[in-house]
């Protein structure tokens, strides 16, 4: 009897090992990225078979281009509160909300502009057939999206 509780123990013992093993070994990869200092960044290194040097330069140019974004985003932001504000006031088309309109959709164009000039200089830090792929990757995310009005969302 004491034979059998024995074995019995060292195989769950051995088991939750094995399991730990596993488990370890199947989740390094994920664990190494969420540890690097750029994780969000990890999938283009990978994706688009990128070099040290190659990713670095990604990295910086990532890194310079974030602030920029996100003070674009706020303009545009601050802007669409506008437009709702007047919109929340109003029962017709007034000038002021076509002006708002108008510089709500400025500031899209040139957020688009400053994305796409991103774009474009981060495909030129790739290897030169990775750069055309992700070019086209890109474009088809992020750009020329097929908006129908009238299709149901």
């Amino acid at each position: 009897m004491r034979q059998s509780a024995l074995i019995l123990v060292l195989g769950a013992v051995l088991g939750l090992c094995a399991y730990c093993g596993f488990y370890f070994a199947g989740t390094a990869p994920h664990r190494a990225r969420i540890e690097s200092q750029t994780p969000e960044l990890d999938w283009l290194r990978k994706e688009f078979n990128l070099g040290d040097a190659e990713f670095e330069r990604v990295a910086r140019l990532h890194d310079a281009y974030k602030s920029e974004c996100a003070a674009m985003c706020q303009r545009i932001d601050a802007k669409n509160t506008e437009l709702k504000e007047l919109l929340a006031k109003a029962d017709t088309l007034t000038p002021e909300i076509e002006n708002k309109l108008a510089e709500a959709g400025g500031l899209r164009v040139e957020c688009q502009k400053n994305m796409l000039r991103h774009f474009l200089e981060v495909s030129r830090s790739m290897p030169p057939e990775e750069g055309k792929r992700y070019l086209t990757w890109v474009k088809e995310k992020t750009f020329l999206p097929e908006h129908r009005m009238h299709e149901p969302h």
